[in-house]
Order: structure tokens, then sequence, then C-alpha cells
């Protein structure tokens, strides 16, 4: 009776869908030669929620060198299938073996990373000049910078930096030597080759060294307009059809050529005969920024009063023309003009330029003006101070003034 008992208890019994083996159960029941059996298993608890709860697949070997307990030892199926985990090793070791450090990419995956941090934080490049870096460490290319302090003074605002807003200047702001080394050392590439060189030496290989740098030929002065890589200009030279051309073809590049020689004579020919005139005065000036009390404020420059022949002048100058908002625009310009303080009986005719001085770095090409002052004509009209491009002139505004020197010559007779 307690068998029927037993076996129909047997088959009222739901079937499970994980089984739980005792190992030395299931080491009976094994073939000898089947050490290690290919399956599907669950590793978990008896009667709970699985521990790890995933399915994989997984070689469970059930052996024992004593015959009683087992070692479970997962080879896992991911990847290559080669690598085994043992239990009581840690976690992290496997993680440790694909550190970037270790791998075969892990010095160019650095470099990059490198060459993110060390970025100016305004334009994203690497700088080739001076790095600046604000209180609070964050970094800017000397461009960048004096671009900065440029529109503040535009503004009228104290100018601040574009991550933290702390205030920034030259007095606040400092140099990080670090940086520009480290930043110096890092893989570029080139816009013409598209190979990778130190960046200090970047520049000197794209101006020189560079096969594939963009090169004019040489005939271009009687009007070849061939341009194209370096490696092929000495073939393109020797099939070039300019040198057999006759005059008359060739004759309108001349002219052109002419004409850009002749304006360089005619300054330098200017500036030898007013260094014949009896009185010529310079004057080491510097001009600073003042605001007008217009319901617009607008941004002028200024000197004190100097004397030259035996009269008072001042020079002032304007950025972009008076522009209402100069600081919306990158193209930046500026233009001075000589003003007469003082009344006089006789007209004046006066020559005048600015170039650097010795209390001065300004980059300014020579350019002579001339005006006539009178007692009804006391202020020249505004000439452009002819600087090399905007980021000179917005260096010019980020210092408290603009240091120059100033050139005058006076005409006795008109």
């Amino acid at each position: 009776m307690s068998n029927v008992e037993s076996s129909t208890a047997a088959m009222q019994q739901p079937p499970s869908s994980t089984s739980h083996l005792n190992p030395v159960g299931a080491a009976e029941m094994l073939p000898e030669n089947a050490g290690q059996m290919p399956q599907q298993e669950t590793v978990g608890t008896a009667g709970g929620p699985n521990s790890v709860g995933q399915l994989r697949s997984s070689s469970v070997n059930l052996n024992s060198p004593n015959g009683g307990g087992s070692n479970l030892v997962i080879n896992e199926q991911g990847g290559n299938g080669n690598n085994e985990i043992d239990a009581s090793e840690p976690p992290t070791k496997k993680p440790m073996l694909d550190h970037p450090s270790t791998s075969s990419g892990g010095h160019e995956k650095l470099e990059y990373r490198l060459g993110g941090i060390l970025c100016c934080a305004v334009c994203l490049d690497l700088p080739r000049t001076a790095m600046y870096q604000c209180q609070m460490g964050h970094l800017m290319c000397a461009a960048c910078f004096t671009h900065l302090l440029a529109d503040g003074r535009l503004r009228d605002q104290i100018a601040t930096c574009p991550n933290c807003r702390v205030e920034i200047s030259k007095t606040t702001a400092s140099r990080n030597l670090a940086v520009e080394k480290a930043a110096s050392e890092l893989p570029s590439e080139c816009q013409y080759c598209n190979k990778e060189f130190p960046y200090k030496s970047l520049e000197r290989h794209e101006v020189r060294e560079c096969q594939e740098r963009p090169t004019n030929c040489k005939y271009a002065r009687i009007g070849c307009q061939w341009r194209g890589p370096y490696h092929e200009t000495t073939e393109h030279e020797r099939n070039c059809l300019h040198p057999s051309k006759k005059g008359f073809e060739i004759m309108a590049a001349l002219e052109a050529h002419d004409a850009k020689i002749k304006q360089e004579k005619t300054v330098f020919n200017t500036l030898i005969d007013l260094l014949s005139y009896e009185k010529i005065i310079f004057n080491d000036l510097q001009m600073k920024p003042y605001r007008t009390d217009e319901y617009v404020h607008k941004l002028f420059y200024e000197t004190a009063r100097f004397s030259a022949f035996n009269h008072q002048w001042v020079v002032k100058a304007r950025i972009n023309n008076s522009q209402r908002d100069p600081h919306q625009s990158n193209e930046r310009t500026v233009t001075y003009q000589l003003i007469l303080k003082t009344k006089t009986t006789t007209p004046l005719s006066i020559h005048f330029f600015a170039l650097r001085g010795p209390f001065s770095d300004m980059k300014v090409a020579t350019q002579i003006y001339r005006h006539d002052f009178t007692d009804q004509c006391t202020e020249s009209d505004y000439y452009v101070l002819p600087l090399p491009d905007s980021s000179e002139c917005n260096r010019l505004l980020s210092n408290k003034g603009i240091n120059f020197r100033l050139l005058m010559f006076l005409l006795n007779n008109l």
C-alpha cells in the first residue's frame, strides 16, 4: 500500500524546469570518459531566484580528484572562446587586460584625448603660440584671449572666461608653459599631405618640406596661372608654354607687375623727399580709450596734447569707422586723424604717418598722408592705420593704450 502511495505522489509532482543535481550523484550517472559535457545550465540557488540570472553555454567539470566534491570551471564562449576565468579570481582581472595603456592603440587614443584636453576652450584648436589660463585653469590661446579682451573693450564691459565667467585680464590671467610644451609635442595632421607631425614642427613642414604644398609656377610674373603641388612643379615648368610666348602676349602681366613695383617705389621716393625737409619732428605717443556721452556710447582713442612746430596737436582714433556695434564684427580696423588744437595765422601743410616706436610692438606698414591745416580746417580726415589683419587690431585693443611714433613733416612753401 505504501508503495502505491509513493508512486502516486511521484506521478502528481510537476516536472522542474531546472534540475539541481548533487555533483556526486551526477558523477555516478555519467560514464567515465564524459568528464566535460557541454550543456545549457543556469547557475543559481536552489528554491530561490538565480544569483547570476544568465543562461549561457558552459562546460562543467564534474570530476573531483577525490571522487567527492567538484571544481566549477566556466569556459565563456564569447570572443575567441579561449579565456578561462576561475571563480576564485577577482572580477577586476579581465578589465585590467583591456586597459587603454596596455592595448595596441592605447597611445594613439591617449594623444587624441590629450589634444582635446589641451586645446583652446574658445576655438578648440591646439595653440601655435602662447596659451593663457584664467584663475580657474581654463585654457585660451593668445589669439582668442586678446579677442575676448578686445570684445570687452568694445562693449565697455569686463572680459570674462567663456567657461566659468570669471574675470580675465592681462594681470589676472597667466601663461601656462607646461601646456604649451605638451601641446607642441602632440601630433597634428598636415593640411596638404594628411601626415602627422609634432605640432611644433608642423608649420615648418607645411611651408618648406611638404611635397603636396601648393606652389606657383616660376613664370607666374609673365602670366602663368598654374598652381599645384610642389612635387609637380618641375614637370610643369619643363612643359610650360609661357617662356616661348611672344612679347605682346605677356604685356598685360608685365604691366600689372610694373604697377606694383611703381607703387612701392613711389612710397620710397616720397619718404626720401620728406627727409630733405627743413622741419621734421617725431613724437612717441600713447592713445588711451574713452567713450562719448551720446545716447549710444562710441569708443574713441585719443592722445594727450603734444607740441610740434610751435603748435599743439592731438591724435584721435576710432574702430571700424564708429560702427554702432563693432564687437559683432570679426573684421576690425583702426582709423586715425591729426587735430590742430591751437590757432594758426598761416596754413600748415603737414605730411604725417605712424610707425612702431621704441616703446611699442605694433605691426604697422608705412602709409604717408597729407593735410593742409588752417583756422577753418583744423582736423584731417580719418586715415587707415595700415595694420596687417584684425588679429593685430584685437591685440592693440586688448592693451590699456596704443603706443606708436608719429612723424610729421612741415612744408614751408605750399
